[in-house]
């Protein structure tokens, strides 16, 4: 079970940082105006905002991706589910105060590999 979980945070990770590539470098472009439905204008008002919440997700990955190399066992899965509980309450907010696609594309995969890391040995 441990390495479905370790499977699931990771694949956590990798969204959180294909979140940070498209909301601080592809904002402005054809894939970050698709991805967010915006326009040009409102990606170019908004593009400041924009990279700051792509560190935060960058921040959030490092976070999880440190859970599954710590070298103690017992302090990585400590780390990630501090990590997996952040996840989970930005997605939450996020699917309250923007879209509610949020908590399907961002809480949903972290509640998941909660529920296997708290079950797991």
């Amino acid at each position: 079970m441990i390495v479905v979980a370790g499977i699931m945070i990771a694949i956590v990770a990798a969204l959180h940082i294909y979140f940070l590539v498209l909301e601080m470098f592809l904002w402005t472009k054809p894939a970050g105006l698709k991805a967010f439905g915006n326009t040009q204008q409102k990606a170019e008002d908004t593009a400041v905002l924009a990279a700051n919440q792509g560190l935060y997700n960058g921040f959030l990955a490092a976070g999880l991706i440190w859970s599954l190399l710590h070298p103690v066992d017992a302090i990585g899965k400590q780390i990630g589910i501090f990590f997996l509980l952040c996840v989970i309450v930005a997605g939450l907010y996020g699917g309250y105060s923007a879209n509610k696609r949020i908590i399907v594309v961002q809480a949903l995969p972290a509640a998941i590999a909660l529920a296997l890391l708290l079950l797991a040995k």
